[in-house]
């Protein structure tokens, strides 16, 4: 999964092909995990998630993803098919995306081929957005099948540039160390927080362009080690993909942000599209108790029973086949 800091939103075709956008995002050590197993005494398809299906037909499976991505791959039975994730979905760090890479990367090794990081979030991303038809963009893909600390740049002409962001381990810890995240407690379909703000993406024009712009001078920040700066950069960043939609945040989550700032946070965002999941701050080691006390009061205050600190570590590996049992060419893989 991944946590992005500026520049989200600025993914939509609708926006990236009249202007480039942009986003800076890392890898987190929360995964999505597929198991892919063939059964060939048993024509049938099985998909385990937060629920079991067993189908004789493809047509008959629900899980919108795994039925898409085994159609266009020519595969209609003997097959069965399970997810387990770090974290639930809906938390706003990428966790569907991360599912469809993983699932590509699955069946691309249950096939007996090879793919590459850009082909394989290429491939995600056809899956989510022309397949299943999602009313999202291309940045939750690239950061999943990349993996790491990156800029990710989408051009006018489709092609994206991932251009890595190098922090030395000193600094990388350092920048570690003032990241806070929580998740709410709030989950939320993003799909129609995200089908709001692509409606609004000709309105919200220079919005989007300020937005992308950001991107340069955070990666900036960051090297320099100016805590402070981006913090402020998050913040303002949060203020303009507010403005992006009428659902992009609540009281609840308004006020667990404000209780953080007020507890000497330097600035933050809620991740992902919005309407509920996680809470970034970025803050002063030495504030940290304090936020964390603040925050929780504030959401005990909003009855979020949910409500929780998620610790995190950024992370280098993108998607990865960690296991293979090769049965002719078949079998179980992990990713």
């Amino acid at each position: 999964m991944r946590i992005s800091f500026v520049g989200g939103g600025t993914d939509f075709p609708d926006f990236y092909r009249r202007y480039p956008g942009q986003v800076i995002s890392t890898a987190i050590d929360k995964f999505v995990h597929i198991a892919i197993n063939r059964t060939p005494l048993v024509d049938k398809i099985s998909a385990r998630y937060n629920t079991t299906e067993t189908v004789d037909c493809l047509d008959d499976l629900k899980h919108t993803r795994i039925k898409a991505a085994l159609a266009d791959a020519g595969i209609a039975t003997g097959l069965e098919i399970a997810s387990f994730a770090t974290l639930p979905v809906n938390t706003g760090l990428g966790s569907s995306s991360s599912f469809s890479v993983a699932l590509i990367r699955a069946l691309t090794a249950y096939q007996g081929k090879k793919i590459d990081k850009t082909s394989l979030a290429e491939a995600a991303s056809r899956l989510e957005i022309d397949l299943v038809g999602e009313p999202i963009g291309k940045q939750d893909q690239y950061a999943a099948a990349f993996g790491g600390f990156n800029r990710f740049r989408f051009e006018t002409d489709g092609t994206v540039q991932a251009r890595p962001v190098l922090l030395d381990f000193k600094s990388r810890s350092a920048f570690e160390d003032r990241v806070m995240l929580f998740f709410t407690g709030i989950t939320r379909n993003a799909s129609s927080v995200l089908a709001e703000q692509k409606a609004n993406i000709e309105k919200k024009f220079e919005t989007l362009q300020s937005m992308a712009d950001a991107v340069p001078e955070f990666a900036s920040r960051l090297t320099a080690a100016d805590y402070p700066g981006m913090g402020r950069m998050l913040h303002e960043g949060w203020i303009q993909k507010k403005s992006l939609s009428s659902n992009g945040s609540n009281s609840a989550i308004d006020a667990i942000y404000e209780a953080g700032l007020g507890a000497g946070a330097w600035g933050g965002k809620l991740l992902g599209a919005g309407g509920g999941g996680c809470v970034l701050f970025l803050a002063p080691p030495e504030h940290k108790a304090d936020i964390r006390s603040a925050v929780s009061s504030a959401a005990a205050a909003q009855s979020l029973t949910g409500f929780r600190e998620i610790p995190i570590q950024f992370i280098q590996s993108g998607a990865e086949l960690l296991h293979n049992s090769d049965f002719n060419g078949r079998g179980v893989a992990f990713a």
